[in-house]
């Protein structure tokens, strides 16, 4: 089930958290796995876990915000079965507490990074008249999140980009889905809560705003986007596949 054998897929922002869990599923199901990412370290580590696994894996450095690194990645790549647009940052604050550096920030990586990795590789894809395009999106894609007013911004466009993408591309044999986390503990989430003045309070506040009662973990939003890269989701595309632990449920 969920077959990837021989598949070549690329994983941007694979060097930790959900990119990395992505990239390990993919290549225990069979891929041949290229890990993008800016940290090299965290890159050549998911790398080594991989291979450690049977697995097999290139680390490719990849600024999605940079047009030439992605050229540069896409002429070393050559075809693509499934591309994971993964890499993503985020800025608390309101539109009050939010400065144009920062919109421009995350407008480089969360939309104008999709758009520059998509852009490089579809064009293959279309050609082959095949591919599964998977956007890491978010709750905050479908509903609003309080105090998080640009990475809200630019999930919506995430979200938006991935329908627009399917409706244009699929009878061209390209599938494009999202995925819509909730909260998940990944480094990043478990180093932010570690700024609080209480981080275990804030621990259970992010747990409660799902209905599941806790945080997602990389995983499980790794078997959704194995599901979506697979034949077996041949069916689905222009998908919103929401992995929220219920949060936008009461919404």
């Amino acid at each position: 089930m969920f077959d990837l054998t021989d598949k070549v897929a690329l994983v941007t922002g694979a060097g930790s958290g959900i990119g990395r869990a992505i990239a390990q599923r993919f290549a225990r199901a069979g891929a041949v796995v290229h890990v993008g990412d800016l940290n090299e370290a965290g890159g050549a580590e998911t790398v080594q876990l991989i291979a450690a696994a049977g697995g097999k894996a290139e680390f490719v450095r990849l600024d999605v915000a940079d047009v030439a690194s992605v050229a540069a990645v896409a002429a070393k790549i050559g075809n693509l079965d499934i591309l994971v647009n993964n890499a993503g940052i985020g800025h608390v604050g309101t539109i009050l507490q939010t400065e144009v550096m920062d919109m421009d920030r995350l407008y480089r990586v969360n939309v104008l990074g999709v758009f520059n990795v998509t852009k490089a590789f579809i064009p293959a894809m279309i050609a082959r008249r095949r591919g599964s395009i998977i956007n890491i999106a978010s709750i905050g894609g479908i509903v609003g999140v309080r105090d998080r007013f640009a990475y809200v911004t630019t999930k919506f466009a995430v979200v938006g980009m991935t329908k627009q993408i399917a409706l244009d591309h699929s009878a061209e044999g390209v599938r494009c889905n999202c995925i819509c986390p909730g909260r998940v503990e990944t480094p990043f989430v478990q180093a932010r809560i570690k700024e609080y003045p209480d981080p275990e309070k804030a621990y259970q506040e992010m747990s409660a705003t799902q209905l599941i009662g806790r945080m997602g973990q990389p995983g499980e939003i790794a078997a959704a986007a194995h599901y979506l890269a697979s034949d077996d989701a041949a069916l689905v595309t222009g998908a919103s596949l929401m992995a929220d632990g219920g949060w936008s449920v009461g919404k």
